[in-house]
Order: structure tokens, then C-alpha cells, then sequence
């Protein structure tokens, strides 16, 4: 596998593979990461099969994925957390016609750095690629705004909690049904996604897959009746699940 980026005229040369299953996106972004010095293009495709099978090629190495999360055989956030897995040096960007926060919460605990809907694409995506890997997190206004709104709202919701921690009658402590709720292995992951522990983490810790992590969040995620990790780990703190600290 290829240890790092090349070098062009004294500055690196990254490389990205575009997972996108509309021809003609594709064709669109493709066309603009050929066009710039800083970028090479080393496979476009458009399902998550072909994708996977491209990242499980040890000659292959990549420093940037472009992926949709709509397609044909799955969700590109299964792409990214593969990406992520065999090749960590790999920087995920997402382009997607979905915008609702969850899916933007999700994405970027998988590890992507970037999230642009594809209704606010720029025209020139190989700067948005570049501008990436200098350092930024590019991320569209409206979605930006859409996530802030989902952490005031979580945060509103923390005072609450913190006053009744503060009164011990009312500390949180979870009753025998509490207890039961989550079986031992949703605790345990539990316990690490609260700690900040990566699905991939997660899964080398457990000796599981990655896909086994997922299924144990979803059901977790099912019973506390939450969407994402931080409200998973609020609720259980809440319902004395986790200690007060996570």
C-alpha cells in the first residue's frame, strides 16, 4: 500500500476515490479533481460493493473519499467507516442530498470532515477537497445551521439534568427494569461510544465487526429511544446507565 501522498512541483498530491451512483454527478465531480494539480483521481464508482472491493486492494492508497450516502446497495456511511478501517490516513467528505441533522451527526462520527448538500455543491469540488485537507471542515450553511439547532436543543435539555444530579434524592439511579434494559454487550458498547471509542475502535476492542457494532448501537439507540450518540449517552447518563461523568 502506498505510505503517503505524492509530490507535484513542491506541494502534495492526494489522492480520491469518488463513490457516487448518478453518472453524470460522478462524471461532474471526476472532471474537477482531474483538473487540479493537488489531486489525483484513482477510482470513481457507484456502489458500496465496488467500493469496498476497491479499498480491500492492498496497492491501493487514498487521502481523500467523496462519497454520497444514497446508494444503489447501501449507505455510503458504510463506506466511510470501511475507508476508515483499512485506511486510516483517509479523509471522508460526504455530498448528499440528505440534510437532516441525523444523518450529518452519523456521518461525522463515522469520520467524515466535511458534509455538502448536494443542492449548495460548488462548482469547483476539488477546492473544497484542498481546502479539506489544509485543515477546514467544509460543511453547507444550511446543514451548519440545522446541526446547531440539534445542540441547542440537546444542551437546553443539560440543565435539567445537571440540577437534578445536584439534588441527591432526586440523583439518577436506574431501577431493576432500567438495569435489564440493554443487554451486556449494548452496555459495553455503550460504555465505550461515551468514552469517544470509534465503530471500528469499538470492534478491534471486541474482537467483532464492525457491522456487529452497528447493529448492537441500533438496538440500543432503539430502546433509549434516541438517534445519535450524544443523546444516547445523555439519556443513559439520565437514566443512571452510565455514571454521571460518561
Amino acid at each position: 500500500m502506498l505510505s503517503g501522498p505524492g509530490v507535484k512541483e513542491g506541494f502534495p498530491v492526494w489522492r480520491v476515490l469518488i463513490v457516487e451512483d448518478d453518472p453524470q454527478m460522478r462524471d461532474f465531480f471526476a472532471a474537477s479533481v482531474l483538473r487540479s494539480d493537488q489531486l489525483t483521481l484513482l477510482a470513481s464508482v457507484g456502489t458500496v460493493a465496488e467500493a469496498c472491493a476497491w479499498l480491500d486492494d492492498p496497492a491501493h492508497g487514498v487521502e481523500v473519499l467523496l462519497t454520497d450516502l444514497g446508494l444503489p446497495d447501501g449507505s455510503g456511511l458504510e463506506v466511510i467507516r470501511y475507508a476508515r478501517l483499512r485506511h486510516p490516513e483517509c479523509e471522508p467528505l460526504v455530498i448528499s442530498m440528505f440534510g437532516d441533522e441525523d444523518n450529518v451527526l452519523t456521518s461525522i462520527e463515522a469520520g467524515a470532515l466535511g458534509y455538502i448538500h448536494k443542492d449548495a455543491a460548488p462548482d469547483d469540488i476539488a477546492h473544497t477537497i484542498v481546502e479539506m485537507k489544509k485543515g477546514a471542515s467544509p460543511i453547507s450553511p444550511m446543514i451548519a445551521r440545522r446541526v446547531l439547532s440539534k445542540y441547542r436543543i440537546l444542551q437546553s435539555n443539560q440543565p435539567k439534568a445537571l440540577l437534578n444530579r445536584a439534588e441527591p434524592a432526586t440523583k439518577a439511579v436506574a431501577t431493576s427494569g432500567e438495569k435489564n434494559l440493554l443487554s451486556g454487550r449494548e452496555q459495553e458498547v455503550l460504555e465505550l461510544i461515551a468514552r469517544g471509542f470509534s465503530y471500528a475502535e469499538i470492534a478491534r476492542l471486541k474482537a467483532v465487526t464492525v457491522h456487529t457494532v452497528q447493529t448492537h448501537i441500533k438496538n440500543l439507540y432503539s430502546k433509549l429511544a434516541v438517534h445519535s450518540k450524544s443523546e444516547a449517552v445523555f439519556e443513559a447518563t439520565r437514566m443512571g446507565l452510565l455514571p454521571p461523568h460518561g
